[in-house]
């Protein structure tokens, strides 16, 4: 039995074209700037958390990685994202789960990227779950880079409450494992034309 957060993005991605959701970008330029910043070796293993539609797969392919993980609640997005890639998707690893309950491997990724999935977490208990995976997933030495709506951002996405942080809150929130390396701010506009505003984080896995 499916769980309604499941059935809810389901939903979503099953009868929304992407340019009618308003996360919508084209190319998602600010994770491309931070990621490219870090100069990862191509055979880093990569996971991509909340990874829907998004087309970061493809610039990272495009880049020479080919270890990367994406990982979604939604069958149907990730169905969309292997389609769109076709035989440049083979060796991704796609695992359609809720990232609370999935097993991931231990001191494994050189890189967790998240835009957008963490500030649906809205109970602090699973925050502390979110981040404790986080910790024991990352290897030491690796990074964690997470989006958020900012403190100015909106209240709700896809009719449902968001969290919104700014830096030092985000920070926070991963400080047992992580030690925040630097961060930024994005305006995103929406496919609509409106202004979200999003707080970027990149922290470091303590050694």
């Amino acid at each position: 039995m499916i769980s309604a957060a499941q059935a809810h993005w389901q939903s979503i991605y099953s009868s929304k074209g992407e340019q009618d959701t308003s996360w919508y970008r084209p190319r998602l330029d600010e994770s491309l700037r931070w990621i490219d910043s870090l100069e990862l070796d191509r055979s880093s293993p990569l996971i991509d958390v909340g990874a829907g539609r998004s087309t970061l797969v493809d610039d990272l392919l495009a880049r020479g990685f080919r270890a990367i993980t994406l990982l979604d609640l939604s069958e149907a997005a990730l169905a969309a994202s292997r389609e769109r890639l076709g035989v440049l998707g083979a060796d991704v690893n796609w695992r359609v789960a809720g990232l609370l309950d999935a097993e991931l491997p231990e001191n494994h990724f050189a890189l967790w990227h998240d835009r957008a999935l963490f500030h649906f977490f809205t109970d602090a208990a699973d925050r502390r779950r979110y981040a404790a995976l986080a910790v024991r997933s990352v290897r030491r030495g690796g990074h964690l880079l997470v989006a958020t709506f900012a403190a100015d951002g909106p209240g709700r996405c896809s009719g449902m409450p968001i969290c919104r942080f700014d830096a030092a809150a985000l920070a926070a929130e991963f400080s047992h494992g992580f030690t925040a390396v630097d961060d930024s701010r994005e305006l995103h506009a929406t496919p609509t034309g409106g202004p979200q505003a999003f707080t970027y984080l990149m922290l470091r896995r303590h050694d």
